[in-house]
């Protein structure tokens, strides 16, 4: 009973020690789980699979296109009034059952490589839709990796503005003390009190900006009920190293890279394709077809003789000037219904040939599509153009916010340590009563700003920095 007992604790502390696992990975995210969460479930990504998935069948139509059209028709009813007997081919005016089945075959061989060009331009077309999903990947993880970092901004400026609180609470009880006791001057208490009235503002709006931050990077996910998480900082993500590659090394690793100039180039290959296609439209085509046909009519029989008989023809001779009827020897028949399975198989027909439709004039048809292949042609082509300029413009500025922040940051660097000094120094002859409250206050709020700034600056690089990376495609 005692080993049972030790079994039952044994399981009882394994099971709550994975439960406390679960809710602590349940309540950290990590940057790499969040990219897998919104690849996973992000909806402008699904919808770029979605018409991946569209351009897929789209190819394997163009594909099977070579394959024979092969089609089977049947009828089945029934005919009344005047009409024409499918087993006789005379006239009837005797109610049936008819029925009808044929088989066609047709198999394109030759149409200007009409089809064989169209093929090409479906996989171009494929391709290109594949690379826009790859696109929509790599934008979403830059969103992803950006909102992750404007989150840790948004966390470090709360634990500032906590670390600031603390600060003018400790002063304000000693000067509280002082009041109390009837030291000091009592303004230097009043105003204290509203300085940490300030710092709690100030933790507010930073709360707020973190809240807001994580809401808009929930959305981003597609996830619910997951605000309260915590983000752990990444090693290597928050790295404030001088950024070695240029604007020209960013540009031309984004032109080998980035799935967005692949797909352009591929709907450029994918129209100059269609143009070829369209250019089939003046060939002829030929084609191989067959055709198998049977039918059926409850009016068609056999007859089989069953004897003879001795009939008047109606006509008559004349001997002695007395008129002899004209007799003959007639067969009799009875009368078989066909059943429906020989009829089909003594019915049957084939047919086997070849066709040759040549466009003579099919009113400029031809013509007409391949100048909306050439314009959507030079469309691929400008898009591609303007997609380089684009990208070429908006890494030029990105470099240069870069750098701006950059040195924004090292500037910033150097006055939160002339800060610090000062802030100590104000702060000694402050609680020494040597300074008033004025002069403490003013150092004390530049120290914090110029830390808040710097860490502004510093998230501000980073952003940057992540930008450029995201167009070198890396």
């Amino acid at each position: 009973m005692e080993f049972k007992q030790k079994i039952i604790v044994g399981l009882c502390v394994l099971l709550c020690g994975i439960c406390i696992a679960q809710n602590k990975l349940a309540s950290s995210f990590t940057l790499e789980e969040c990219i897998t969460i919104a690849i996973e479930k992000n909806l402008d990504l699904k919808g770029a699979e979605l018409r991946r998935k569209s351009s897929k069948i789209n190819y394997k139509n163009t594909v099977n296109s070579l394959l024979p059209n092969l089609n089977a028709n049947y009828n089945l009813g029934i005919n009344k009034g005047r009409s024409i007997d499918p087993f006789t081919n005379s006239y009837s005016d005797s109610e049936f059952t008819f029925s009808n089945f044929g088989m066609n075959l047709r198999l394109t061989v030759f149409n200007g490589f009409r089809m064989l060009n169209s093929i090409k331009q479906s996989k171009f077309n494929l391709k290109a839709a594949q690379m826009e999903q790859e696109e929509a990947k790599q934008n979403l993880i830059l969103d992803v990796t950006i909102g992750y970092i404007q989150i840790l901004n948004n966390r470090d400026r709360v634990i500032l503005t906590k670390a600031r609180l603390k600060t003018t609470e400790a002063q304000l009880k000693r000067l509280k003390s002082n009041y109390i006791e009837g030291a000091g001057n009592p303004a230097d208490y009043n105003d204290i009190q509203g300085q940490y009235a300030l710092d709690k503002v100030a933790i507010i709006d930073a709360e707020n900006s973190f809240k807001s931050a994580v809401l808009d990077f929930v959305r981003l996910l597609n996830i619910e009920g997951e605000s309260q998480n915590e983000f752990e900082n990444i090693s290597g993500l928050i790295n404030t190293n001088k950024y070695v590659f240029t604007a020209s090394d960013v540009y031309r690793d984004a032109l080998q890279n980035l799935a967005t100039f692949k797909s352009r180039q591929y709907r450029i290959d994918a129209a100059d394709k269609g143009i070829r296609a369209a250019r089939g439209g003046y060939y002829p085509e030929i084609a191989l077809f067959g055709q198998l046909n049977t039918n059926y009519s409850s009016l068609a029989e056999t007859f089989q003789e069953t004897g003879a008989s001795i009939v008047e023809t109606g006509d008559f001779v004349t001997i002695n000037n007395q008129d002899f009827p004209v007799l003959k020897n007639q067969k009799q028949f009875v009368g078989n219904k066909i059943n429906y399975t020989d009829q089909f198989d003594n019915n049957m027909s084939t047919v086997v040939g070849v066709s040759v439709n040549v466009p003579l004039f099919n009113g400029f048809r031809a013509k007409n599509t391949i100048g909306l292949q050439k314009i959507r042609l030079e469309e691929s082509e400008l898009e591609f153009k303007n997609t380089k300029l684009r990208f070429k413009q908006s890494i030029d500025q990105a470099y240069n916010n870069m750098e701006a922040a950059f040195d924004k940051y090292r500037v910033l660097q150097e006055q939160v340590i002339a800060y610090k000094e000062s802030f100590r120094i104000n702060e000694v002859r402050f609680n020494n009563g040597v300074s008033n409250i004025v002069a403490y206050v003013t150092s004390k709020n530049n120290l914090e700003n110029a830390q808040l700034n710097l860490n502004t600056a510093k998230y501000e690089y980073v952003l940057r920095v992540k930008v450029l990376e995201f167009y070198r495609g890396v």
